[in-house]
């Protein structure tokens, strides 16, 4: 399985102290070089960029063969996207609405924060309602519409 990650979900799952679920669900995860830069810099939470100073055997690294940009997007996301069309990923982790639609265009399947800790959840390797009470002490941005709805696939999950 090929899976591209952009900065958020690894940025997101590090804050809640979840960044164990990408190499249990998935293996190898690739990071787009411009995504480590991103956690690099100086505004981003300590343990982010702390992760970012020494990532994990299972975070390779990686930069697309040719550059490309996609208007509206940063490099973190135009290289994540890059790569997922070049190593021809099984889906992109991407969390911003703008880069999730793109990457959709551009024949991409598109995952995010939410997305892995549902099926973080189903693998039993969390409790979604005790993650998404962290999730919701950082800056992660989501309606309450969209985690009730989380949260009720949760509940039907587990009465089956």
């Amino acid at each position: 399985m090929i899976v591209i990650s952009d900065t958020s979900p690894i940025n997101y799952l590090i804050l809640i102290d979840h960044i164990a679920l990408l190499p249990a669900l998935y293996g190898t995860v690739i990071v787009p070089a411009a995504v480590l830069s991103e956690m690099k810099q100086s505004g981003a939470p300590r343990a982010v960029s702390h992760w970012a100073a020494s990532p994990p055997r299972w975070a390779e690294v990686r930069e697309p063969s040719a550059e490309r940009s996609f208007p509206g997007l940063d490099a973190g996301e135009s290289q994540a996207i890059a790569l997922a069309l070049e190593l021809r990923a099984d889906f992109v982790l991407m969390d911003e609405r703008k880069g999730r639609r793109i990457a959709a265009e551009m024949g991409l399947a598109v995952s995010g924060t939410l997305a892995i800790l549902e099926q973080a959840a189903q693998a039993d390797l969390i409790v979604l309602a005790d993650s998404l009470e962290l999730l919701k002490q950082t800056s992660f941005h989501i309606s309450e519409q969209v985690l009730q709805s989380a949260l009720r696939r949760d509940r039907e999950r587990r009465q089956i």
